[in-house]
């Protein structure tokens, strides 16, 4: 007997998370911060989910529990597993003031537009005043070409230069600069007594920026000391001078872990005592005990919202429990550095911790992404802990960060008017112990955010 095409069965292999497993990926990853928006969101939500106040706690005698325990509900009879049930949408954490680490570049804008209504500016002007304030990043820079501004707007380029130029007299010095050459000569022009230094930076910044100092002198006709006085006052400019009003909010870290030795052991606490206890709305419980009384509408609409509240609440506990046993892991793993920092980190990496722990790769991943953790050394960032290894000349695995380490103390101690190449690094290094190849010298630097020779040449 043949099949007809609509008939031909097809057999495959899919994977499908259930709405428990996203929801517990989704709080895994969250910071206690994070985490305290979303249990707020929730809150607000959920009808059914609502916290536990102190004064709803007191104190029963055996008689009373006995009775509740004779009335207690098999909920999970009532509220059959519901796993084609998915969550309308995932937090937005852009939606909330929690993120204290976050700097709101509004306050620059304000900041502008303070100074804008001091100006005697025509409307057509303050139309076109207030198109470059809005298009000014957190760095202080102008974002866009002044001729989409003047197509916009509909006026001409010279009408945007105008009032560009009045913007950048604002304060911070260096405001409105379309690139960093503008953004330094804005701020050369305000500074008395400095005109080499808006020589170099007008006509000769290209060679300036590279270090092309024997250069800079030979065309110039100057001596080494006029580059260097020039060279001192243009390294006191702010590149950044949109920072300068985000230097006064400071960036909060609250520890999602606290790590305390008691005796010969250490003691992992997940900091989430800020959370409240949550629990299921015993009224909501009771009317869908009594479900007769309900239609079959509002039935499914509770007994969803319950089987949310219930992931949820379970999501919270997951989480305590995972970061604390990967926390115990890691402690074990770099026991050396908890019993005394200045001991240096041995190799390790996600896939160690998630073998010790025997979880995924992906989890382990979620739970040290962007947390941190109190000791008594101080508040460390969990993926300082996780660094990369290779043998040196003994056979012996070390860390890349001791490797790194070495690496700084070489490049602070050379010559500054003849600074080490990467392949004259990576001879020096073999020499100490670390044979690793020009490219990896170059790799470790760029993450030390170490330029290259030609820019770390002095005068």
């Amino acid at each position: 007997m043949q099949l007809s095409q609509s008939q031909i069965q097809k057999l495959s292999q899919e994977l499908r998370l259930t709405p428990q497993q996203i929801l517990q990926s989704t709080i895994l990853q969250l910071t206690t911060l994070s985490l305290e928006a979303k249990v707020a969101q929730e809150l607000e939500q959920n009808p059914v989910l609502e916290e536990v106040e102190p004064e709803d706690q007191p104190v029963e005698d055996e008689k009373t529990s006995d009775k509740e325990d004779e009335k207690e509900i098999d909920w999970d009879e009532i509220l059959p597993r519901n796993d084609d049930y998915v969550p309308k949408e995932e937090f937005d954490r852009s939606k909330k003031e929690y993120h204290l680490v976050q700097v709101s570049p509004r306050g620059l804008v304000d900041h502008l537009f303070d100074q804008l209504k001091l100006m005697n500016l025509k409307p057509n002007e303050v139309q076109i005043a207030h198109e470059i304030i809005w298009n000014i990043d957190e760095r202080g820079y102008l974002t866009v070409p002044i001729e989409n501004i003047a197509y916009s707007l509909s006026v001409t380029v010279a009408q945007v230069e105008r009032v560009l130029n009045q913007i950048q007299q604002m304060d911070p010095a260096g405001i409105g600069a379309r690139d960093l050459r503008e953004c330094l000569l804005i701020q050369l022009r305000q500074i008395k007594g400095v005109e080499d230094s808006i020589l170099i930076v007008r006509d000769h910044f290209d060679d300036f920026a590279n270090r092309r100092f024997p250069q800079l002198m030979k065309s110039l006709g100057w001596n080494k000391e006029r580059i260097q006085q020039v060279q001192d006052t243009i390294v006191k400019l702010n590149p950044r001078p949109g920072s300068t009003l985000a230097a006064a909010d400071s960036n909060y870290v609250v520890p999602d872990l606290i790590v305390e030795k008691v005796g010969d052991k250490y003691i992992v606490e997940v900091n989430d005592t800020r959370l409240p206890e949550l629990r299921i709305s015993s009224s909501y419980m009771q009317m869908i005990s009594n479900g007769e009384k309900l239609n079959s509408e509002t039935k499914n609409y509770l007994r969803k919202k319950i089987d949310m509240a219930k992931w949820f609440i379970q999501a919270i506990h997951q989480r305590r429990l995972t970061m604390i046993r990967v926390m115990e892991a890691i402690i074990k793993r770099q026991s050396d550095f908890f019993e005394n920092p200045q001991n240096p980190l041995k190799p390790m990496i996600l896939k160690d911790i998630a073998e010790d722990v025997n979880m995924d790769i992906s989890t382990i991943s979620r739970v040290t992404n962007g947390k941190y953790v109190q000791l008594y050394s101080g508040i460390y960032e969990l993926k300082y802990f996780f660094n990369e290894g290779m043998m040196d000349d003994n056979g012996e695995e070390v860390s890349t960060r001791i490797i790194k380490v070495k690496l700084n103390e070489i490049i602070e101690s050379e010559d500054k008017q003849k600074p080490y190449s990467d392949d004259t690094l990576a001879k020096l290094l073999k020499k100490e112990g670390f044979p690793i190849a020009r490219r990896t010298v170059a790799k470790y630097r760029e993450q030390s955010k170490i330029p290259v020779a030609r820019l770390r040449r002095n005068i």
